[in-house]
C-alpha cells in the first residue's frame, strides 16, 4: 500500500528513510506546539483549545500534503501570521479573535480559489522580489520585538518610546540563555535545537521555582472553546478587506517561497525549474488553512523546516505523513505545553527572526529604488507593531519611488493597484 501510494522505489527511498526524515522535520518545527498557543492566548483565546487546534491543523495539513501531493513538506500554523493575528488584528485594530478567525477562513477560501484557477503565478510574479524579501525580513524583526518584549528585555518608555528593561531579571536572563543555546546547538548540527532549548529553559524555571509543575502527559484538552467560533458576518465588512488580504498575501508568498526552496533542496524541480503537482501542493496548503480556522488557529502554512527532513533523505509524502502522526501524538503533552513560560520561547522568536532576515542578502542594495522600499518595510513593521501597515507602506513607497525616479516601467499593474488601494485606505480609514 505504501509503495502504491508514495512510490518509494521510484523515488529511491525506503520506509525507514522516510520515517527518519519525518522525525527530523518534526523535531525542527515542534516548537510551534508551545509558541502558537501562547501567542494566540494573548488574543484572548483558550490556551488548551489552541494547543489542540495547532496539533490537529498541522496533522491535517501534513496528511493532505503527503497523500495528495506526495511531497515531503510539512505544514503547521505559521510564525508571523500568528503574530499578525494577535497583535495587529486583535490587539491594534480591536477586532475579536472570532472575527480574526473568520478572516483566516476567508483568506484560505481565496487561496484555494487562486490555486484552482491557476492565477497564483500571475499574482506572485507581479510583486517585486525586493518587496517579498522585505516583507519576510520585516516580519522577522516584528517577531524579534515580540520576543524581546515578552522577556522584559525591551520595555516601554515615555521619553524614548522603548528602552532597555532589567536584563538581570530572571526572565531576561533565561530568554538570552535560550537564544544562545539554540544558536550553539544549530551551529553544531543539532536538528532538535529549538525544542531542546524551550524544554531546557522551562526545566530551569521549574528548578528555580518560577514555573509550577503540572505534569507531562494527559488526555487532550477540549477544543470546543475555539471550534467553529469564526465570526464570518463581521468579516464581510469592507474594513476587513485589508486584513483578509494581508493574511492571503503573506501566506501566498510564504508558501510559494517555501515550496520552491524545499523543491530545490530535494531536486524535485523539472527541467524548466518548475515544481510538478504545484496545484496539488497549493491546494493542500489552502485546505489546511481553512481547516485550521474551523478548529481555532491562525493561518496554517508550509514550513521551511521541511528542508531538514529533505536533507535527511525525505523524498516522498510519507515524510509529511510521519510528521502529521507525530503532531497527533503531541496532543497528549498538553500539561507540558501549558508549563512553558513566555521567556522560554523568546529565544525561539529571535532565532526565527534571523532565519527570516537572511533573504536580505539577495536585495539589490546598489539600486536605491529597490533597496529603499525594503528598508521602509523592515523599519515600519516592528515600530508600528503592525505587519499590515508595513506591507502597505512598502507598496506605496515602491510605487512612488519608481514613479518619481522615472522608472515607471518597473511597475506592474498589481503593484500600482495595491498601492492605490492602500493609499485610499489610509485617507478614508
Amino acid at each position: 500500500m505504501l509503495e502504491k501510494l508514495f512510490k518509494l522505489k521510484e523515488n529511491h527511498t525506503s520506509l525507514k528513510q522516510e520515517a527518519m526524515a519525518g522525525l527530523t522535520t518534526f523535531l525542527t518545527m515542534a516548537y510551534i506546539i508551545f509558541v502558537n498557543p501562547m501567542m494566540l492566548a494573548d488574543a484572548g483565546m483558550d490556551h488548551g483549545a489552541v494547543f489542540v487546534a495547532t496539533c490537529l491543523a498541522a496533522a491535517i495539513g501534513c496528511l493532505i500534503m503527503g497523500i495528495v501531493a506526495n511531497y515531503p513538506i510539512a505544514l503547521a500554523p505559521g510564525m508571523g501570521l500568528n503574530a499578525f493575528f494577535t497583535y495587529t488584528v486583535v490587539g491594534e485594530m480591536g477586532y475579536t479573535w472570532e472575527t480574526a478567525l473568520g478572516a483566516v477562513f476567508l483568506s484560505g477560501i481565496c487561496f484555494l480559489i487562486l490555486s484552482l484557477v491557476r492565477i497564483r503565478e500571475w499574482i506572485v510574479n507581479s510583486i517585486p522580489m525586493s518587496l517579498r524579501l522585505g516583507i519576510a525580513a520585516g516580519i522577522g524583526l516584528f517577531l524579534a520585538l515580540i520576543g524581546l518584549k515578552s522577556a522584559g528585555i525591551v520595555v516601554a518608555s515615555p521619553t524614548t518610546l522603548v528602552t532597555m528593561g532589567d536584563i538581570t531579571a530572571f526572565p531576561a536572563v533565561m530568554a538570552a540563555l535560550g537564544f544562545f543555546l539554540i544558536i550553539a546547538m544549530v551551529q553544531r548540527g543539532m536538528k532538535s535545537a529549538v525544542v531542546v532549548s524551550i524544554l531546557s529553559i522551562t526545566l530551569l524555571g521549574l528548578l528555580f521555582g518560577d514555573v509550577q509543575y503540572s505534569g507531562v502527559l494527559a488526555m487532550p484538552p477540549s477544543i470546543m472553546p475555539t471550534f467553529m467560533k469564526m465570526d464570518l458576518a463581521s468579516v464581510l465588512d469592507i474594513s476587513m478587506l485589508s486584513v483578509v488580504f494581508a493574511f492571503l498575501f503573506v501566506d501566498l508568498f510564504d508558501t510559494s517561497g517555501t515550496l520552491v526552496a524545499v523543491a530545490q533542496r530535494g531536486g524535485f524541480l523539472d527541467d524548466r525549474g518548475r515544481l510538478p503537482k504545484l496545484k496539488r501542493a497549493l491546494t493542500a496548503d489552502s485546505t489546511a488553512t481553512i481547516a485550521g480556522a474551523m478548529l481555532g488557529t491562525s493561518t496554517t502554512t508550509s514550513y521551511m523546516e521541511s528542508t531538514a527532513g529533505v536533507s535527511a533523505g525525505g523524498r516522498t509524502g510519507l515524510t509529511a505523513v510521519v510528521v502529521g502522526f507525530l503532531f497527533l501524538l503531541s496532543l497528549f503533552i498538553s500539561p507540558l505545553a501549558s508549563m512553558v513560560p513566555a521567556y522560554a520561547t523568546a529565544g525561539t522568536l529571535f532565532y526565527v527572526a534571523i532565519l527570516m532576515m537572511s533573504g536580505l542578502m539577495h536585495v539589490e542594495w546598489e539600486d536605491l529604488t529597490e533597496a529603499a522600499p525594503v528598508v521602509v518595510v523592515c523599519i515600519l513593521m516592528p515600530l508600528t507593531f503592525s505587519i499590515a501597515t508595513g506591507i502597505a507602506m512598502g507598496f506605496i513607497s515602491y510605487a512612488v519611488i519608481k514613479l518619481m525616479s522615472g522608472r515607471y516601467k518597473d511597475l506592474s499593474v498589481g503593484v500600482v493597484v495595491l498601492a492605490a488601494l492602500f493609499i485610499a485606505k489610509f485617507i478614508y480609514g
